[in-house]
């Protein structure tokens, strides 16, 4: 089973490290928040990807070209000019890489793989987000519902804490930051069948996977949302890598499955 990747946004809301780069390749602990996504799939058996670019694709594409020579041990000889490749430790990754457009939306990009996909069920996730998402589960969840999408929902954990105060303003009860219980969010982490194209048989490219396609598939009654009350956490600002980082830093990454 494939899986796809949304990896062409502008990261606006990052500037700080996408002017040079796309978000996507962003590092965590030295290595891009693609590549921390690929081997969360990847523990579970799943190596194929799509990976969908668009704004500074080409710094995505560099970084496959030499994947292999950066992640090996070489001896150069300049005299003969030869290489000699002394052990890899790059994984089995197969990387398709699709120039979807500079400002095609993800329903426009998705649509893209199509061709690619064919007439099997794939995956489908953002390029900045990371869990510790059991994929084997999904699927299961997936198959038993029958439906054409499931999507991975969370719950966030709230921003600020709360309290309780009494009419003359004492503080009757105080609590810190949990999840924001009454709301869950689209976190990815999609399970598809090929079917679902047919929610995209138009044009797209100005349109959001997250608008008309999934509420005309929630229409017809084909989305079923997998609730995952585990680690999630996506990449939308400087704080958050910064928060990635420690926790990865520290030896206490929950997405870290491998």
């Amino acid at each position: 089973m494939k899986v796809v990747i949304f990896a062409g946004g502008l990261g606006t809301r990052l500037a700080e490290e996408t002017d040079a780069r796309p978000k996507p390749m962003v590092e965590i602990g030295g290595k891009p928040i693609l590549w921390h996504i690929m081997k969360i799939y990847s523990h579970y058996g799943f190596d194929d990807f799509i990976i969908c670019l668009g704004y500074k694709g080409y710094v995505i594409k560099e970084y496959f070209m030499n994947y292999f020579l950066h992640n090996a041990d070489i001896t150069i000889d300049l005299g003969n000019n030869s290489m000699q490749v002394l052990g890899s430790k790059s994984e089995a990754f197969k990387v398709t890489l699709l120039d979807t457009g500079l400002h095609t939306k993800t329903a426009g990009r998705l649509k893209q793989v199509q061709q690619y996909v064919g007439d099997e069920s794939f995956m489908l996730t953002y390029g900045d987000g990371v869990a510790n998402i059991n994929i084997n589960e999904l699927l299961q969840f997936h198959r038993s519902h029958k439906k054409l999408a499931t999507v991975t929902a969370v719950q966030l954990d709230a921003r600020f804490g709360g309290m309780e105060l009494s009419k003359s303003g004492e503080v009757v009860s105080f609590r810190e930051k949990s999840k924001d219980e009454g709301k869950w969010i689209n976190a990815g982490f999609f399970v598809l069948k090929p079917d679902v194209f047919k929610y995209l048989d138009y044009d797209v490219n100005n349109v959001m996977w997250e608008d008309a396609p999934l509420e005309d598939l929630t229409r017809d009654d084909q989305l079923v949302a997998y609730r995952h009350s585990g680690f999630w956490k996506c990449m939308d600002a400087l704080r958050d890598k910064i928060e990635l980082n420690e926790l990865w830093n520290n030896g206490r990454a929950p997405w870290r499955v491998w």
